[in-house]
């Protein structure tokens, strides 16, 4: 090796003429300084993958349902009344018992409709706040990333398991902490307990699912107990993150896992779990029916893990997200017992 000391590089001021910026589309002259702009690093980012945003309804279809339901509701407004006249023309004691029921169930109406609006006001609250959150997480924006934690300490106030860690978590709002440490400080408090919860609650939707279907006689029982427990573990994902969402509220909710199925390629064919059922030949080795619970139950799981990025407040940065063989892995034992 050679012991010279390397030569220091000459110094040049950038508005002397002989030194020359090159670029690509600007070619240094003949015995000019050639100085080359090094590339910009490149930041290191969160990848943050949001579930898609809920299908939009066409306008036609907004204008169909717009004027079927008006329809009925004239229809039923009209029967209501002519209803209520009779009553009165027969006796008017029966005209005030019918008005009497006509009011309550105006009243039941305003009250459903009333809790069909808020549900569908939280679910797109709760959907806002996760597109919010991967902005704040993106540009560390702290005023945004504040905003988002706050919003999400009102959501969580009326819940008795999440008190010790908004309290934790209120105390750091006035420290001096970036927006996206913000972000990943509130995902870790508050959504670390509520994530065990509901992988927890897909574990027992799959094993419950696998179970009824391979001692089921009957496929319609099959499908009709898949298809209440993929509602019911779609209810209960969104009660446990916030979502209060009712009937229209769950059309909305299910679609959109749905949809999210269908971006995310269904069962992840190339999921360690899966590539272990395939390689280890269960077809081969279970029966017809067993092997068929699996399967429902594998798919059950999938959806579950759907649900939960789909009511999820907050995108996946500082945790990981649950995977397949989290939540599925008790549906196939392993046999480790080695022969002699």
């Amino acid at each position: 090796m050679s012991d010279r000391t390397p030569r220091r590089p000459q110094a040049f001021r950038l508005d002397d003429p002989s030194v020359v910026v090159a670029g690509e589309d600007r070619p240094a002259p003949r015995g000019a300084v050639v100085v080359t702009p090094a590339p910009p690093s490149e930041a290191v980012e969160d990848v943050v993958v949001l579930p898609p945003a809920p299908p939009k309804t066409s306008r036609w279809g907004t204008l169909f349902w717009t004027g079927l339901g008006g329809l009925v509701s004239l229809g039923v407004g009209l029967a209501v009344t002519r209803l209520i006249e009779d009553l009165f023309t027969r006796a008017d004691w029966l005209g005030y018992v019918g008005l009497a029921f006509a009011a309550a169930l105006a009243l039941a109406c305003l009250a459903i409709l009333a809790r069909e609006v808020f549900g569908l006001m939280r679910l797109r609250t709760l959907n806002h706040l996760r597109e919010q959150a991967a902005t704040a997480l993106a540009k560390d924006d702290r005023r945004l990333a504040e905003t988002v934690t706050k919003e999400l300490l009102a959501i969580a106030d009326a819940s008795p398991r999440l008190f010790r860690a908004r309290t934790e978590l209120a105390g750091h709002l006035d420290a001096i902490i970036d927006g996206a440490d913000l972000i990943r400080l509130t995902e870790r408090q508050l959504m670390a307990p509520l994530d065990a919860e509901a992988t927890q609650l897909v574990s027992d939707a799959a094993k419950r699912v696998s179970v009824v279907t391979a001692v089921s006689p009957r496929a319609a029982v099959d499908l009709i107990f898949v298809l209440l427990t993929a509602l019911g573990l779609v209810r209960r994902l969104a009660l446990l993150y916030g979502g209060r969402p009712g009937t229209l509220g769950m059309v909305r909710l299910f679609r959109q896992v749905l949809a999210h199925l269908a971006v995310t390629g269904g069962m992840a064919a190339g999921d360690s779990l899966i590539q272990q059922v395939v390689g280890q030949g269960l077809a081969a080795r279970l029966s017809a029916r067993l092997g068929e619970g699996v399967v429902n139950g594998l798919l059950t799981a999938r959806l579950g893990l759907a649900a939960i990025e789909v009511t999820r407040p907050l995108p996946f940065a500082a945790l990981p997200a649950p995977a397949l063989k989290d939540v599925a892995s008790g549906l196939i034992g392993r046999d480790e017992t080695k022969e002699p």
